[in-house]
Parts: C-alpha cells; structure tokens; sequence
C-alpha cells in the first residue's frame, strides 16, 4: 500500500508536493540527487530502491537509480549512497518517504555486522519486534540484520541464523520464526522445570531454550531441566536462555564471587583498564560475563557440556565487543539491541546535484557532485 500516489500524497513533506506543483507549470527538467549519511554505515538499500522503482513503475516514469556500493559494504560519512535521476516532477515528492526506508536499516545493519564479527563463534536471534514501532519497521529491521549479518559472515562470523517472527523469517532464508517460551509461561507452569515439560509435551521433538531466570535460580532451574531431558541435553537439544535483569545477580554470585568466576576462567580479563560500563558488563548484575561463565561451569561439572548458553539482555554493540574480549561462552545471542540507539544517527539527507546535466548544489554540499565523486 505504500507505494501508491495516495500515500505519497498522504506522507510526504507538502513543501515538496508544492515543489511538483511549480515544476510541472513552469517546465519539467532532469536532476539527479545524491543521497548520503552522516555517519559511516553498512550500505542497506534495497528496500528503498524497491520502492523508488515501483513508484516509477506507477507512475510510468523512468528512473535510473545508481548504487555507489554494494549492499552490505562499508560507507563512510557523507559519502554518497547511491545517485537517482529522473524527472523532477516525478522525483521531487519521493524524497520524504524513500528516505524513511533507508537511513535506520543502514544503521541497523552496521551494528549487526559489528555485533557479529565481535563474538564471531556465536550465532545471532534478531529479536527486535517487540521493539519497533510497527510491520513496517519491523521488516526494515529484519531486513538490515540480515544485510549486517552477511557482511560479518563474508569475514568469517556466523552471523544471524533467524528471527523471531513468521513474517520476516524469509530474510534470513527460514520459513518460520525461532522461539520457544517467555516469562510469561513459566509463571502459568509455576516452574520452570513444569514449564520446559509442558513445551515438550506440545511440541514433541523440537529443540528447547528454557528461560532460568525467572524465580532467580538460574542454575538450579537449569540442572533441574537438563536432569528431567537428559537425552536433550546429550544430543544438543536443550538450551537454557539467561536474562537475568539488571538489578541482581545470578544465581550464587555477588561481586566479590563474580570477580571469583572471571578470575577462575579469564584471569586476564580484568587485569587492563576497563571502563565502569565495562566492569558491569563483565562482573556486575544481570548478564555478565562472569554470570555466563558461572552457568557454563556448572553445566560441565554436573555433566551437560552438549547444553547451549543463550544470552540476552542488552547485547548491543558495546556489550558484544566487551563479550569478545574475553571469550565469554556464548552459543547464541537473542538481541533487538542492533536497533539504532540515537535516532538522530539514522537521518538521511538527499541533495540535488544537477538540473538537465549541469552540476549545481547548495554551498557546502560541493563533496556530493558526480565530478568529484572519487574513482574506484
């Protein structure tokens, strides 16, 4: 429905509906506009090309659309994204909503890629639905991860392996969504051990991520699950997923032990400086590192070494690259934290750059003319 004259009509800045207007009375001419960023981003282009091509289509125009990198590779800031040429008057009211569909998903992607590569042996759950304000946005976001999730995957990362949702699935080439329970579960069962069982019961066969953090007893809820599933657990079909919030510890740590459990798996971790955002990360409340080493050693000394970790709870760029750092023993990050985070990063801007072949653009943005675009 979106790419209709109605919509456009409906969405799109009126300066530029005004525009049209005093184009097509006073003479159509062929401009080009460069479009570009102002913050380096993994190019992620393909949903407003899309969309800019139907419009052409709709409106029986011809547009010629000039990509200046491949999706999924690194643009520097200000650097143009790609060149549009067309007819003025049926370019100039595009701008507004082809600009939507681009600069979040060249953000998003660009912090999957760098949550990616920074824990490379872990694979990705893009959990970010719940998080986005609307179908829309949440196909772009879908989207991006799996543009950011090649990129990292080209060098060597697993990357994203789904998402949490039927209909964006298709972008990480799944039919379906991942998932298996939320909080909300385990208080109806009562427990979590009553919880895992009745998944079980209804979805015989399927692999299980159990939540542990709900009653606070992360490891004793999750040796009670791996003891009650034990052919689970030895086949690598039982997961237990930790989202221990911010304002507690795991199951038998405080600081002094979370100091303990990093020293007792990384002793180097702690011994360079580390900002306090990353001393958290690492020993504080909630998903720490030493929290997950902590639930690591405790699944290998009671004999499940086949059972995966799950972490989520703020795994953004940031936390993921502190992760990294250490080797903290993640099988699988369930995250929406690739998310732009300061909204003000994802503004695109298109500029004109020429009238019927002459170069011509506001002063100050002489950077983004064909004619000094730098030859690959």
């Amino acid at each position: 429905m979106s790419a209709t004259n109605d919509f456009v009509a409906a969405y799109t800045d009126v300066y530029f509906k005004r525009t049209r207007r005093i184009v097509e009375r006073f003479g159509d001419r062929s401009v080009t506009y460069a479009v570009f960023m102002r913050r380096p981003v993994l190019a992620t282009m393909k949903l407003a090309i899309d969309w800019i091509e139907a419009m052409a289509r709709l409106r029986g125009v011809e547009i010629v659309i000039e990509p200046c990198h491949e999706e999924g590779s690194w643009v520097g800031a200000g650097e143009p994204l790609m060149y549009i040429t067309g007819p003025m008057s049926a370019l100039v009211e595009l701008e507004t909503v082809y600009l939507q569909r681009l600069g979040a998903p060249c953000v998003a992607a660009y912090n999957a890629w760098s949550m990616a590569v920074a824990l490379p042996r872990a694979a990705f759950l893009a959990m970010d639905a719940r998080h986005c304000a609307g179908a829309e946005m949440a196909e772009m976001m879908a989207y991006a991860a799996s543009v950011g999730s090649a990129a990292a995957q080209a060098e060597g990362a697993v990357g994203f392996i789904g998402n949490a949702t039927d209909a964006t699935a298709v972008h990480f080439g799944n039919a379906h969504g991942f998932g298996t329970m939320p909080h909300a579960l385990i208080g109806y069962a009562g427990s979590t051990l009553r919880a895992a069982e009745m998944f079980v019961d209804t979805f015989p066969g399927d692999a299980l991520t159990v939540l542990v953090d709900y009653y606070g007893a992360e490891i004793t809820d999750a040796l009670a699950v791996c003891r009650r599933f034990p052919e689970m657990a030895a086949a690598g079909k039982l997961s237990v997923r930790l989202d221990t919030h911010g304002g507690r510890f795991l199951e038998g740590l405080d600081p002094a032990l979370s100091y303990a459990a990093l020293e007792r798996n990384r002793p180097d971790a702690i011994r360079r400086y580390r900002s306090e955002t990353e001393l958290k990360w690492l020993l504080g409340p909630g998903v720490s590192a030493a929290a997950i080493f902590q639930m690591r050693n405790a699944l290998d000394d009671a004999g499940f070494d086949k059972v995966r970790i799950v972490a989520s709870s703020g795994f953004g760029p940031e936390k993921c690259r502190v992760m990294g750092s250490v080797e903290a023993p993640i099988d699988v990050v369930g995250t929406g934290s690739f998310l732009p985070e300061k909204w003000s990063e994802t503004y695109a801007t298109a500029d004109i750059v020429s009238y019927d072949g002459r170069e011509s653009v506001k002063v100050g943005r002489e950077f983004l003319l064909p004619s000094r675009r730098p030859r690959r």
